[in-house]
């Protein structure tokens, strides 16, 4: 591994990378010194530095212009590749006119199955107002970039004010194929079935057969998965059952990828609350999204 550092080639300079890219696309040093308001001294001479450095020639002197050899047919695609990523993400994270963006970080699986199919009525309505959602997948020492945070829970949490969003029942879903292979037709048939828990539910797929009192299914069997889209995702490609929250189903169960074996549910105690700091000062348009959010559940 040091071997491997010590033979690695270092970073060359970003403005030798810059004027070999404009060189090669004109193919004269005329040129690209006019473009880069360079002299063609200084063109040339950091064409000879970038090929020192790399220990390669890059171009052909020839009568009447310039050509390229192969090794700089090669890196010419890699340097404008890089050249166009870095010029984009500096225009979208430092561009002055740029829109202050709603910041939302939360559950995932909320995101594709609740609030996503909801956006579409929002960008109708708030075209000119970006939406910024990160996965709580993504480790973030601080939240104080955030507008709000979806979390599952009680909804109380000190130093923060939350506004709930579902109200969840929690039942068993299944594709309509593993139903048709082997019928369920009352708690106790779950036992022949692989069970789908997600970790960090507390009222998971133990909690839901001791509230219908049965024993005969062993809670501790099963797949174990990080978020309720991946065990969803696995209920629907036939892998089991999925213990599911009302609010995350509705599509399936409405399009028929997933159905419902047994009537039997129970009531969540936790919920999905929207969740920002207490005293936080929101943007504008953080606002307007706030605003369109509660007139959303209220129109439930």
């Amino acid at each position: 591994m040091v071997e491997d550092r010590m033979n690695s080639k270092s970073l060359p300079p970003l403005n030798w990378l810059r004027t070999f890219e404009v060189a090669a696309r004109s193919l004269n040093f005329t040129k690209a010194a006019q473009e880069l308001h360079l002299t063609q001294g200084a063109v040339s001479q950091q064409i000879r530095l970038l090929e020192g450095h790399l220990g390669v020639a890059l171009f052909t002197r020839l009568p009447r212009g310039l050509a390229l050899t192969d090794e700089g047919m090669s890196y010419l695609p890699v340097v404008q590749d890089s050249i166009s990523r870095l010029a984009a993400a500096t225009n979208e994270l430092f561009s002055q006119d740029q829109r202050t963006p709603v910041k939302i970080r939360g559950s995932l699986s909320f995101f594709v199955h609740w609030l996503a199919p909801r956006l579409t009525d929002f960008h109708a309505l708030h075209s000119n107002i970006d939406i910024r959602y990160i996965s709580s997948l993504w480790v973030k020492d601080s939240e104080v970039d955030d507008d709000f945070e979806i979390r599952w829970g009680s909804g109380q949490w000190p130093g923060y004010v939350s506004q709930r969003l579902s109200w969840d029942r929690l039942f068993p879903v299944c594709c309509p194929d593993l139903l048709e292979r082997s019928p369920i037709h009352s708690t106790s048939d779950l036992s022949g079935h692989t069970l789908l828990h997600v970790l960090g539910y507390e009222e998971g797929w133990g909690y839901w057969l001791s509230m219908m009192n049965e024993t005969r299914v062993d809670p501790s069997r099963g797949m174990q998965l990080d978020t309720l889209l991946a065990s969803l995702r696995m209920a629907e490609l036939g892998m089991g059952i999925a213990l599911a929250r009302s609010s995350m189903v509705e599509d399936m169960l409405s399009d028929g990828r997933l159905v419902a074996p047994l009537t039997e549910q129970v009531e969540a105690s936790e919920s999905f609350y929207l969740v920002q700091r207490s005293g936080k000062t929101l943007s504008v348009e953080a606002h307007i999204f706030l605003d369109w959010l509660e007139r959303t559940l209220r129109a439930k």
